[in-house]
């Protein structure tokens, strides 16, 4: 069940939408796919090339095994082979994922030095409560406490490593509770985006991805409905995804895209006037992806 990774995903599109665009037979290009990589794609791939044999189409055969390519993929994929233009769609996808690749990457180079000196520092802090149980003054007695935590030698040494282990245990099942929504956490997005510093960076990261696959399925040629769609799947939030249903009432009844966001009262003011200037600028895909790309930036 493990799902293709950014770089696969990077690298596959890449390869088959440029050999696709030069001409390359398609069944030969998803068969030389599948003699790369791990075990989990060559056999993934060996199944998508055996159904494209039958005659299937790509993202037929791709939702076969919908628990390993990305649902952006398949609907991509869909949408390419509905307009003719399969090469360009990959090729897309390929660039997308290559920006989510650098932005991780980024983020991970930034992360790291903070990292290290908190390492460090609660190692310092270890180091000097163990002294404090092992030294002793000239006079007698203890040494003065100058951490101020009351813990000496290696007793204190082990219960500050536990408070760390389980400050960082609390952070992290925090984070997992959130992605996986537990007992209905992401209900509280709002209150969280009211958090200074955090809950503006959180919402900036969240309306990013909307912008990015969102600008990118239209560009594919995805109807405005499903595009949408695909953009609230993208957040990863099940407080996003609950409103797709307002989103397709909408549109069905004549709203314009922005006037559909509006109706799902999840996104903010500021980002809808901004969509709809782009609905307005008649050129919807690459206005909302320099709206993606201007928050990729804040975030």
């Amino acid at each position: 069940s493990r799902r293709m990774s950014l770089r696969n995903a990077a690298n596959f599109c890449r390869r088959v939408g440029t050999g696709f665009k030069a001409g390359v037979d398609f069944l030969r290009l998803i068969d030389s796919e599948a003699k790369h990589g791990d075990g989990r794609k060559r056999s993934v791939l060996a199944d998508v090339h055996r159904s494209l044999r039958s005659g299937n189409q790509l993202h037929v055969a791709m939702r076969e095994h919908a628990s390993y390519f990305p649902p952006l993929m398949i609907a991509m994929t869909h949408a390419g082979e509905v307009t003719g233009k399969l090469d360009r769609t990959l090729i897309a996808l390929a660039n997308y994922y290559e920006e989510r690749i650098k932005i991780y990457r980024e983020f991970i180079s930034r992360i790291t030095w903070p990292a290290i000196q908190l390492f460090l520092a609660v190692n310092v802090l270890a180091a000097f409560i163990y002294l404090l149980g092992v030294l002793t003054p000239a006079g007698g007695g203890q040494m003065i406490d100058i951490t101020g935590l009351g813990l000496r030698g290696v007793s204190g040494v082990l219960t500050l490593y536990a408070y760390v282990a389980g400050a960082l245990g609390v952070l992290v099942a925090l984070v997992v509770a959130f992605q996986k929504n537990v007992a209905g956490v992401q209900n509280l997005i709002p209150i969280l985006y009211k958090i200074p510093v955090f809950g503006n960076a959180l919402q900036t990261i969240t309306l990013a991805r909307f912008c990015w696959t969102l600008a990118l399925s239209l560009d594919g040629g995805i109807d405005p409905i499903r595009a949408i769609h695909l953009g609230l799947d993208a957040t990863d939030s099940d407080y996003y995804r609950s409103a797709k249903d307002e989103v397709e009432k909408a549109i069905l009844g004549g709203a314009t895209m922005g006037e559909a966001l509006q109706a799902t009262q999840v996104f903010p003011k500021e980002f809808i006037t901004e969509v709809e200037l782009a609905e307005h600028s008649g050129t919807d895909a690459e206005a909302i992806m320099h709206l993606a790309e201007e928050y990729d930036v804040r975030s």
